[in-house]
């Protein structure tokens, strides 16, 4: 298989446990984007509320996908993993997904869970999405 992966240097470095940002199929043209949260460098959570972890998330999520030759406009497919009940977080994160992807509309789940990779982290971003012809 002819693959890419992506890390960019923004980004917390996965390669201790054994993870690349995204990993890019170069003969399907899909980008596979693991799961972006709201961290610094160190792994530590940037802000305190959902609203502004999703922020962060997506922000972290156009750094990948750009890097990997793709865009928002790219998506396909969203799954957002929110801590708690999904419908308590709901007010504050459509919003969110509405201004970023409104007009892209990707296939979406929302998936409540009851932990993520840190106790600070609420919401989690992973995408599937098609290369749009970006470096």
């Amino acid at each position: 298989m002819n693959t890419k992966l992506v890390n960019p240097a923004g980004l917390y470095d996965g390669t201790p446990v054994g993870m690349s940002q995204a990993k890019v199929d170069l003969e399907s043209g899909l980008v596979l984007v693991s799961g972006q949260v709201d961290w610094d460098r160190d792994s530590r959570v940037r802000h305190a509320t959902l609203e502004g972890q999703a922020e962060g998330a997506i922000e972290h999520l156009v750094m990948v996908l750009n890097e990997a030759g793709s865009s928002l406009e790219g998506v396909l497919q969203l799954r957002v993993y929110v801590r708690g009940e999904l419908a308590e977080g709901m007010s504050q994160l459509v919003p969110v997904l509405a201004r970023h992807f409104g007009a892209v509309r990707p296939a979406l789940t929302g998936i409540g869970v009851a932990s993520l990779a840190s106790r600070d982290t609420l919401i989690e971003i992973e995408a599937l999405a098609k290369l749009t012809g970006r470096p």
